[in-house]
């Protein structure tokens, strides 16, 4: 199905836009607007200087930005040179940042001001030979250390462009299984085209059609997708929302959506239940042009949904479902065919099924692991062939979600096959929280598991068995595993537990842990 979609890779897009409606505002960012044409001319100047430092078809460049026109410009701008894009979790600590750059193999690295205590030492932790400060003031500057403000200032157009084909790699989004360290999910500009497309098709929304606010951080699969790519893809336009940390934030939020007349805003299910409980003014429930509110990245709790609706008389909230190797979006309710309870129908062209352990195939309404097909399907993880051959057979890729599909075809997520915390819409690994834990020399044994609130959000919770004659308080192991994971991933409680229970061989039973902490 390549043929259908209308781009080859990232830059054909802009510059096509570009060349088609050159005086289009294409990213509103504050009181910035930038046109088709301008973001075009941002991308071929930050290429140049890239192509200057060596950068070639294939190399990896890393970015750990925040939102902003600079995200959006530099990752085309790599594209034009046929670079892989590494957009790594801005809210990861540095250890876990030199981790991923080094597992990429990238070269480069852009990375705003605001997160230099994390990103500066990386010059001597990876191999990355030059970092570009952006959006904000660059901690020093020197050969290695090069100011974003300047480049864009140069107006060089001296970059090759590689024209690489839909089936090339275009982005490698890192994600972790239950064990070990992350995976980097290697995406194609064909899946990633595909998503948009499909997107487009399932939404019946037409080219120009669907301007959407990009809020969420860019880094993550489904802001990306969604909020970036889409709206470009379909030259309809992005207005990009820096943060929603305050209530001037958010409110700004509600502002743009109003003011831009967005159709369809995406969100996680957090924000769903901040709007839900906010007393917005009588003038946004009238006026706001938004069809569905989508609900992608984690589950929704029932709660929420009826809140919502209570609280919204126009546009419904729908929930979807996606994952990072299927870039990301699998299936989504519409406004107009919401089925509670369910994550709606796979986009047009997807297949979705469920399977049993030997991967055979089992009838509608039976509950096995939810499994999914298409051209969206990842093209492998990075470095990693077993890993690759384990999730995807026969071009099927296992989510490790366990589910059903109905016989109308909707999609139904019951439980997750792994231990997969999801903590506000970011994937928590236990594993990788217990190895940590761990280090600590007073630590016999640990388990963390995730513990659901009234709003269906996770939290981890580590169970921590002491070696015999050995004293540590909740706040002293909080305090040794802080540094060492972003805040996200911290234990939010720990237990100390005299003996963890185990099986014959000696595993530790997670299954009986949950059940005593809802007991």
């Amino acid at each position: 199905m390549a043929e259908q979609y209308p781009f080859r890779n990232f830059y054909h897009i802009i510059a096509t836009n570009a060349k088609s409606s050159p005086n289009k505002t294409i990213i509103y960012d504050g009181e910035l607007k930038i046109n088709n044409q301008r973001l075009l001319a941002y991308a071929d100047n930050v290429a140049s200087r890239l192509h200057e430092y060596g950068i070639k078809s294939g190399d990896k460049v890393a970015m750990v930005m925040a939102n902003s026109w600079q995200f959006i410009a530099t990752l085309f701008a790599i594209s034009k040179l046929g670079a892989v894009v590494v957009a790594v979790n801005n809210f990861l600590k540095e250890d876990e940042i030199a981790y991923i750059v080094n597992d990429s193999q990238a070269k480069v690295l852009f990375s705003s001001a605001k997160f230099a205590k994390e990103t500066r030492e990386l010059l001597i932790k990876t191999d990355i030979c030059k970092i570009i400060w952006v959006d904000g003031e660059a901690p020093v500057i020197n050969e290695r250390n090069i100011d974003y403000a300047q480049i864009i200032a140069e107006q060089k157009n001296t970059a090759p462009y590689a024209d690489k084909a839909p089936e090339e790699m275009a982005l490698i989004v890192y994600t972790s299984g239950t064990t070990g360290k992350p995976k980097g999910a290697m995406l194609s500009y064909k899946n990633i085209h595909s998503n948009a497309y499909c997107c487009m098709q399932h939404l019946n929304v037409k080219h120009g059609g669907i301007k959407m606010v990009s809020y969420l951080p860019m880094f993550h699969a489904f802001t990306l997708t969604v909020t970036v790519i889409l709206p470009i893809f379909t030259n309809s336009g992005v207005i990009v929302i820096r943060s929603i940390a305050t209530k001037g934030d958010f409110a700004n939020l509600l502002k743009q959506v109003l003011l831009k007349r967005v159709p369809f805003f995406a969100g996680v299910p957090d924000v769903y239940s901040a709007l839900a409980k906010a007393k917005l003014p009588w003038y946004f429930h009238w006026f706001h042009a938004v069809k569905g509110f989508i609900s992608g990245a984690a589950p929704l709790a029932e709660e929420t949904m009826r809140n919502f609706a209570a609280s919204f008389k126009r546009g419904a909230l729908i929930q979807g479902y996606g994952i990072s190797e299927c870039s990301p979006v699998v299936s989504v309710n519409l406004p107009w065919q919401n089925r509670v309870g369910s994550v709606g129908k796979p986009l047009p062209s997807y297949q979705v099924e469920v399977f049993d352990d030997e991967m055979k195939q089992l009838p509608r309404d039976a509950i096995g692991e939810i499994c999914v097909k298409g051209d969206c399907v990842m093209m492998g993880y990075y470095n990693r062939p077993n890993d690759t051959a384990e999730a995807i057979i026969d071009g099927w890729f296992r989510t490790g979600d366990i589910g059903r599909v109905d016989k109308d075809g909707f999609v139904y997520i019951v439980d997750r096959k792994k231990d997969l915390i999801i903590s506000k819409g970011m994937n928590v690994y236990p594993r990788e929280i217990e190895e940590i834990i761990y280090t600590n020399e007073k630590v016999n044994a640990c388990a963390v598991i995730g513990v659901k609130d009234n709003e269906a959000n996770e939290t981890p919770v580590a169970y921590v068995e002491l070696k015999e004659d050995t004293i540590v308080t909740e706040a002293e192991l909080k305090d040794y595993i802080r540094p060492h994971l972003a805040p996200f991933k911290q234990p939010r409680k720990i237990i100390f537990i005299e003996k963890l229970p185990r099986n014959a061989t000696g595993k530790i039973l997670k299954r009986e842990l949950r059940e005593l902490i809802h007991n």
